[in-house]
């Protein structure tokens, strides 16, 4: 059963430095392109970054360039949003999703399977 498990978030305050983790189970994450979400209380739901099959990261938000980065251990199948000197405006929940396809495209719907999202919260 496919399962990606998201873990990491939690309260910082603005300037802080967090990093999530998404565990995949029953699924080699190794030959796909793995995608960071967020979603605001709100808003929809925004594309953060993502990272191919090859390890090419693309950035779909211009306000966390500079700050986030992405990366993917495949020996752990695990992938990663290093997230850097917070703002209140990343406050959300934070989905990691897998993609059917190596790259990286910046259509939601490539990307059939989700985590169940964790909760980042930077106070103004």
């Amino acid at each position: 059963q496919l399962q990606l498990v998201e873990s990491g978030g939690g309260l910082v305050q603005p300037g802080g430095s967090l990093r999530l983790s998404c565990t995949v189970s029953g699924f080699t994450m190794e030959y796909y392109a793995m995608g960071w979400f967020r979603q605001a209380p709100g808003k929809e739901r925004e594309g953060v970054l993502c990272i191919s099959e090859s390890g090419e990261t693309t950035n779909y938000l211009d306000s966390v360039k500079g700050r986030f980065s992405t990366s993917r251990d495949n020996a752990k199948n695990t992938v990663y949003l290093q997230m850097k000197n917070l703002k209140a405006e990343d406050t959300g929940t934070y989905y990691c999703a897998a993609s059917g396809w190596p790259y990286c495209s910046t259509s939601v719907s490539a990307f059939g399977s989700w985590g169940q999202g964790t909760q980042v919260t930077v106070p103004s």
